[in-house]
């Protein structure tokens, strides 16, 4: 038989990525102004045409050539040349002129800018290739010029990371990561010396070290850290410096020449070979007297780059939320075509296989409404309307938010993907790249444990924790008595998650406790935004308000938080007999060691 003859599959088509989104017009409704929603939302619409019918083509040319690194030329002299592919080139062009990251810095729509920017952000970023890393810290840089830097670095360097002109815009990167410890920059070696002269951009220091994970390296400039005192000291003596990746950062533009990729003594050791990622350049760098200038107060770099963290951990939870987003909706667009028991019955009418996308269209309504409901006071932060009370709550679900839902997407695509059967294995779909570059959301930025040690150290304030815990009951506290009979259980579940926190971020803390009570913050968190939407469209007769309701029910009792809140229980009450018995189970048990079984 030749091949095309006897069955012929029919290829899966989706739907505008805006209009048949499951969460996002509904919850753009209720959070924003109608002036500025009926003004950004005609956008969006074209934006969910643009993301299947300009993006997904380029995003797959894109992953066809990797950058390359030639270091030296064919006379042996060291050039550095890094090439990325033109598909690259054009999606970081194409986010650019759509106002990424320009749309938080014009601030049109005041506070809310940060709503509709990182709205463009989740329908795009499934078929961006990870541009939106260098985007992320490239807003993050911004943010800190925005704060920190001189009347020239806002004149000069600011108005060209915010540009909508890919001719004439910057992507900035971000230096943190060295070989002594990842997310500890306690031991950082890289060093900065003092050279003793003034610039308009700052103090001019020379930069020596390592830069072990640079994922911006195709940048015009990044932020650094850098030792400004003494070892000893640890992170304490860390000053933040803004670097030209070349020299000059502002060449000539009639120049036939421009300047070389090693101008400022920064060179490539290797690109990193990862295992997603791929069209994103990484790579390993050494500074050997690199110029920079000091942005930050001496010593104060730790403090002066977290705008940098908290941003770009915001990127990162929209991000594992946006390939969740493209995998549920390949999966969703395939349940319309496949035929299944003999082609009489297509896969979205039958009931087991419904249920499993039903699972994923619910954890992804979790993720976006808590995603949201951070980016809003991440907006209002930002233009100084937040409340002492938001502000605290910020601090709070900000890694929060980054943790959960990575931990949480990555899962969900899995399942997307089996959605599909033996064609959501294929490479053409998209779902396979989307996981591997989704999984790096849970190593970058912070992993779980690390960033429930941030909680912890936020949570252990009793007025952060009483913020959240107050706005969670406040929400509570408005269920109408129509609903009270129907929301009961899932009510008391999340009371009962809500009186367990306090324990858990009691001092001396367990160590075994802030990784289960950072899930459950997670949990209850998405759950408070999930009842404020559902209570909402209740009040405003939305046509969705009776799914809206069931959502709110089955992802406090169905999706994991009882679960969770049992983790957590058992964490904190483990002793040190669990914690030798984990040593032995992980590294067995040495001669001398008693062995021990009761738990």
């Amino acid at each position: 038989m030749r091949i095309e003859e006897g069955f012929q599959p029919i290829p899966f088509s989706e739907k505008n990525a805006y209009l048949e989104d499951p969460v996002l017009p509904g919850l753009l409704r209720r959070v924003l102004p109608d002036s500025v929603h009926k003004e950004i939302e005609p956008d969006l619409e074209r934006l969910g045409s643009d993301v299947l019918e300009v993006l997904r083509p380029l995003a797959s040319s894109a992953s066809v050539s990797p950058p390359t690194l030639t270091q030296y030329d064919q006379w042996g002299r060291r050039i550095d040349h890094l090439q990325t592919s033109e598909g690259w080139r054009k999606i970081k062009a194409i986010s650019q002129t759509e106002g990424i990251p320009g749309i938080f810095y014009e601030r049109t729509y005041n506070e809310h800018s940060r709503v509709y920017g990182f709205a463009k952000i989740l329908l795009m970023v499934g078929d961006t290739q990870e541009v939106f890393c260098p985007l992320s810290m490239t807003d993050g840089t911004a943010r800190i010029i925005e704060l920190l830097g001189k009347d020239a670095l806002t004149r000069d360097v600011l108005p060209r990371l915010i540009s909508r002109d890919p001719s004439k815009a910057f992507t900035a990167g971000q230096w943190m990561t060295e070989r002594p410890g990842g997310s500890d920059v306690s031991l950082t070696e890289t060093t900065a010396q003092s050279l003793g002269q003034e610039h308009p951009y700052g103090s001019k220091y020379s930069l020596t070290g390592i830069k072990w994970f640079s994922s911006a390296t195709d940048s015009e400039v990044s932020v650094a850290l850098a030792r400004t005192g003494p070892a000893s000291s640890g992170s304490r003596a860390l000053s933040l410096f803004l670097i030209p990746l070349r020299k000059p950062l502002f060449p000539d533009p009639n120049s036939k020449t421009q300047p070389s990729p090693i101008s400022n003594n920064i060179f490539i050791h290797r690109l990193k070979n990862k295992i997603g990622t791929h069209a994103l350049p990484t790579a390993e760098l050494s500074l050997q007297g690199t110029e920079g200038y000091l942005v930050s107060p001496l010593n104060q770099g730790v403090k002066s780059i977290t705008p940098v963290l908290n941003i770009t951990r915001v990127w990162s939870a929209i991000t594992s939320i946006g390939h969740l987003r493209k995998c549920l909706s390949i999966a969703t667009a395939y349940s319309r075509v496949r035929a299944v028991r003999s082609g009489s019955q297509l896969l979205q009418d039958a009931p087991i296989h419904v249920a499993q996308l039903a699972q994923i269209n619910l954890l992804y309504r979790a993720l976006t409404h808590l995603a949201f409901g951070v980016v809003r006071l991440l907006g209002k932060s930002e233009c100084d309307v937040v409340t002492g009370e938001e502000g605290q709550r910020l601090r709070m679900l900000t890694p929060v938010l980054k943790a959960f839902c990575a931990e949480k997407a990555c899962a969900g695509m899995e399942e997307a993907m089996t959605a599909l059967g033996g064609a959501g294995y294929m490479e053409e779909n998209g779902i396979g790249r989307a996981i591997r570059d989704g999984l790096v959301e849970k190593i970058w930025e912070g992993t779980v444990a690390v960033l429930a040690l941030d909680l912890a150290r936020s949570a252990q304030n009793g007025e952060v924790l009483n913020a959240f815990t107050s706005w969670a009951l406040s929400i509570i506290e408005t269920v109408p008595i129509s609903l009270a009979s129907q929301l009961d259980a899932p009510i008391k579940l999340l009371q009962e998650g809500l009186k367990a926190l306090p324990k858990a971020y009691t001092l001396p803390l367990h160590p075994l406790a802030p990784r289960p009570a950072l899930i459950v913050v997670g949990y209850i968190a998405s759950s408070i935004y999930l009842l404020e939407h559902a209570l909402w469209a209740v009040e405003t007769a939305q046509p969705t308000s009776g799914i809206d309701v069931e959502v709110f029910k089955r992802w406090v009792l169905e999706a994991g938080l009882q679960s969770a809140q049992e983790d957590l229980e058992r964490a904190m009450t483990s002793n040190q007999e669990r914690l030798d018995v984990d040593k032995a189970i992980v590294f067995g048990v040495r001669s001398g060691v008693k062995k021990k079984t009761k738990l």
